[in-house]
Order: C-alpha cells, then sequence, then structure tokens
C-alpha cells in the first residue's frame, strides 16, 4: 500500500473528502480528530497493519505522517 492508499484509510476513518490530508496535516486542527478517531486508528493498525501501539505512541501522533510512520 503506496502512501496515498495509507492517507485515504486515514480520510475514511475521520469520515473526510478524499484529497483533504496531506502529511504535513496537524491532526489537532481537525474537528474529527477526537477520542473516537483516536479508537478507530487504534483498531485498524491492529486489524489492517498488525501493530499494537502504546499510550505513548498516541501522545506522539501530531500529524498524518506521524500516523503514516505507524503504519509502516
Amino acid at each position: 500500500m503506496d502512501t496515498r492508499e495509507k492517507i485515504k484509510a486515514i480520510e475514511e476513518l475521520l469520515e473526510l473528502e478524499e484529497g483533504t490530508l496531506e502529511e504535513d496535516t496537524v491532526l489537532d486542527n481537525l474537528e474529527e480528530w477526537d477520542s473516537v478517531s483516536i479508537l478507530s486508528l487504534i483498531v485498524l493498525l491492529d486489524e489492517e497493519y498488525n501493530k499494537t501501539i502504546t499510550s505513548k505512541d498516541i501522545k506522539e501522533i501530531k500529524t498524518v505522517s506521524d500516523i503514516l510512520k505507524l503504519m509502516e
């Protein structure tokens, strides 16, 4: 899966229109970025990418690029 496809998955997770997010998008600037979306992200990473993230990982997520790094 390439970067654009991963960003599209994040946009779907946040229920945003395709093309809304860029790698440098600051998540705190999005009203859609809330506790429910964080839980959804945890599930996505676990089910689709077989990744388990910690509370420390969550606290370090500031931009879309940070999520992409967790998807690697």
